[in-house]
């Protein structure tokens, strides 16, 4: 098996193990913290080398399981090029790639939720973090969120085949894939909307702010470290 969606009950957050069949190597997307006892085992039973750690952006629902993972295997780490972190062995501008073994990782620069959203191509598959969720997307009232850059990357997004796979970083409802035409007929945050009635309707969701996003960032900056190196909580909250 090539491919291997992982779940995390607390925070609701999909992290995804790509291999190329033949070296071996491997990407692991969003990984969280606490769970890196598991990530390690799927490796170990898909018989993989890590590779690369890839974010999708720094994350204010949970902290990233990035740190012990890196230290366990001397992987790399990439993010995109405006999150802003101080850890990463390669920023991602947008279409920059990483190979692992013959397999190709591209980025898609994404920004609106974040400044620094990053969506990776791999294949028939997008995995666009907190930009595209199923039915819905990430809210844009913190972490310089800019509701007209969201609709923009959306947009960015819909162009892609219809057929194409979307693995979003969360899922509040079930949900575990969905495709390009889906997202168009049936996503209530896209379709229907300009991006005038977007950007208002986005500054008009008042939602509260995440519950511990001052102990996320600031962790997630820095690859999952606090001010003494270590972490020792974990932090939830969903997105919009």
């Amino acid at each position: 098996m090539s491919f291997k969606q992982l779940f995390d009950p607390e925070t609701s957050t999909l992290t995804y193990l790509l291999m190329d069949p033949v070296s071996k190597q491997a990407v692991i997307i969003d990984p969280v913290f606490g769970q890196e006892q598991r990530d390690l085992a799927e490796l170990e039973t898909m018989g993989a080398t890590l590779a690369y750690i890839a974010e999708t952006h720094v994350h204010a629902d949970h902290v990233t399981g990035a740190r012990l993972l890196k230290e366990t295997t001397n992987c790399q780490f990439i993010s995109g090029e405006d999150t802003g972190i101080t850890c990463g062995d390669k920023l991602m501008g947008d279409g920059d790639s990483v190979q692992f073994g013959q397999e190709t990782l591209y980025s898609v620069k994404t920004p609106g939720h974040t400044t620094g959203c990053t969506a990776y191509r791999w294949r028939n598959r997008l995995f666009t973090g907190d930009t595209l969720l199923i039915g819905g997307c990430g809210r844009t009232d913190f972490q310089q969120g800019d509701a007209g850059e969201l609709f923009d990357s959306l947009q960015k997004l819909m162009a892609f085949p219809d057929e194409t796979l979307v693995y979003p970083a969360h899922d509040y409802k079930g949900y575990r894939v969905s495709n390009i035409a889906q997202e168009k007929l049936t996503n209530d945050r896209i379709k229907g909307h300009t991006r005038d009635s977007f950007i208002d309707n986005m500054n008009g969701l008042n939602l509260p702010n995440p519950a511990k996003i001052d102990v996320a960032v600031p962790a997630n900056l820095v690859c999952g470290n606090d001010d003494r190196g270590e972490l020792d909580t974990r932090v939830v909250e969903h997105a919009a």
